[in-house]
């Protein structure tokens, strides 16, 4: 039997339609609390108390890029702690050039299991971004940079820390732009987002749910 994956998720509201599914086959998740802080402290309590084959990290999350639609279910391969660093007259500069650290982490797939989804990469930040001001500095500083969390670096930082595999899929709920609730739709991208998990554990692997 395939030991099993660790699901980590920020709110409860995210992940309850699958919370049935998850108990009735023993599958362990986690609610972290929002933001890298609880994250960090959650998951790595978590893994002190239990060996998962593999960390799935699921949530919503803003996208930057329009071409992701509302409701669509991605995964994220790369992701940067984007405010972790100094400034002085010139702009931003990252932990990585000031010598004290690494601020961007990539994913840690399992292997032989593939999500499937689209690959983009995200920034993981303290304050989502609402000011056109902010949003444009952002999109010129990490131009490649395509959606936005708070909690999904934390995630890779860690599981890199304690060597597990992990992955991180998202599902979009509203595109970063000035800051309109009315625009979003979350109850799509969390209706979306456990479909697409219910699916993706009966497929990676069988074995568990037998």
């Amino acid at each position: 039997m395939y030991p099993k994956p660790l699901i980590v998720v920020a709110t409860e509201s995210e992940i309850a339609p699958s919370i049935p599914f998850l108990m009735e086959h023993k599958i362990p998740y986690i609610i972290t609390g929002v933001g890298m802080l609880a994250t960090t402290h959650a998951l790595t309590k978590a893994l002190y108390s239990c060996t998962p084959s593999y960390v799935l990290n699921i949530g919503i999350a803003g996208s930057f890029s329009r071409h992701l639609a509302i409701g669509s279910v991605i995964e994220v391969v790369q992701d940067t702690f984007s405010e972790l660093g100094a400034e002085d007259e010139n702009g931003f500069i990252t932990i990585d050039e000031l010598g004290f650290g690494i601020s961007s982490w990539p994913n840690q797939s399992k292997d032989g299991i593939r999500t499937n989804l689209a690959q983009v990469d995200a920034i993981t930040v303290n304050k989502v971004h609402g000011n056109i001001l902010s949003i444009e500095s952002i999109r010129r500083r990490l131009p490649e940079v395509q959606v936005e969390s708070m909690e999904g670096a934390a995630i890779f930082y860690v599981c890199h820390k304690e060597n597990v595999p992990c992955m991180q899929v998202r599902s979009i709920s509203n595109y970063v732009e000035i800051r309109d609730k009315s625009a979003w739709d979350i109850p799509l991208a969390v209706q979306n987002l456990n479909q697409w998990l219910a699916n993706f554990l009966i497929s990676y692997p069988t074995s568990f749910l037998r």
